[in-house]
């Protein structure tokens, strides 16, 4: 089904996104699991692998869509250099992907594209999701302080 080039072309930004997330993520649950903060390895981890998942999804809408998924295209990676700036580049990464759905999903609607529509409507769920566990990581570490914050995140 040839779909919208506009829509075809947010979706292709939208992946760049994801696939750029995936990245500043990965290097990020590395960074925990080098420093022994298993508990952050393994969260940031499950975050990149959400990510993949968007960004498999994407792809498969934009070959129905009969256009051509661009896979080389990545923004500008923030690695933060301690737990605290990791976040504040993560929840910057995550407000921008929650505008950029929304704006996507405005998008399919005007064209009248229900199916890519739902699909962004699904993702966006999950990307409220990441917003809310990563202020939450942020509220404990302005409630505890960082050094008992980053206590409870060891292994057991």
């Amino acid at each position: 089904m040839k779909g919208n080039q506009k829509l075809i072309d947010m979706l292709n930004y939208l992946l760049a996104d994801e696939l750029t997330a995936i990245n500043q993520y990965m290097v990020h649950s590395e960074m925990c699991a080098n420093w022994g903060y298993d508990k952050l390895h393994k969260s940031f981890e499950k975050r990149a692998i959400d990510e993949m998942k968007h960004a498999e999804k994407l792809i498969g809408r934009i070959l129905f869509l009969e256009g051509i998924p661009i896979v080389t295209s990545l923004n500008k990676i923030n690695i933060g250099s301690d737990v605290p700036a990791q976040i504040k580049n993560d929840i910057h990464a995550e407000e921008g992907a929650i505008k950029a759905y929304n704006e996507a999903i405005k998008l399919a609607s005007e064209v009248g594209d229900n199916a890519t529509k739902e699909l962004l409507d699904h993702i966006l769920l999950d990307e409220d999701a990441h917003m809310d566990k990563l202020e939450e990581i942020m509220d404990q570490i302005n409630q505890m302080g960082i050094q008992i914050f980053l206590t409870t995140q060891v292994k057991e």
